[in-house]
C-alpha cells in the first residue's frame, strides 16, 4: 500500500515511514503543493494511493464520491512529524486491514 500525504503533513514522513509504506509520496514531491482538494483526490485515484490528511474536507469528499481513493483522516491537533509517525506506526495493522477491505473507503485515526 502506498500513501499520499497531503500538504498539512510533513514531506519527511515519506522517508520516515518507508519501511512500512514503501513508495509513498507527498503532494509537494509530485508537484501538487497548493492544489485544490479535488486535484489531490484525482491524483490519488489515478496513482492508486491512499490519501492521508488532517483535513476534514477529504472526509467529506470520501463520503460524497466514495473510493477510490481510500482516505485516512488523522484527528490530531498538531501535525508534528514525530507524532504523526508514531500514530501511523501504532495503527499500521489497522491501516493494512483497511487497505485490503474492498468495502471501506474512510479510516479515521486518533491518538
Amino acid at each position: 500500500m502506498r500513501l499520499l500525504f497531503d500538504e498539512h503533513l510533513s514531506p519527511r514522513l515519506v522517508r520516515r515511514l518507508a519501511d512500512l509504506f514503501p513508495d509513498s509520496t507527498h503532494v509537494q514531491l509530485v508537484g501538487l503543493r497548493g492544489a485544490r482538494d479535488r486535484a489531490l483526490w484525482l491524483y490519488a485515484r489515478e496513482q492508486d494511493l491512499v490519501l492521508v490528511s488532517r483535513d476534514a474536507d477529504f472526509e467529506r469528499l470520501s463520503m460524497e464520491l466514495g473510493p477510490p481513493p481510500k482516505v485516512i483522516i488523522l484527528r490530531l491537533a498538531d501535525g508534528d512529524p514525530a507524532v504523526v509517525e508514531a500514530l501511523l506506526r501504532t495503527h499500521a495493522p489497522v491501516i493494512a486491514r483497511f487497505a485490503d477491505d474492498l468495502e471501506l473507503s474512510l479510516l479515521v485515526i486518533s491518538p
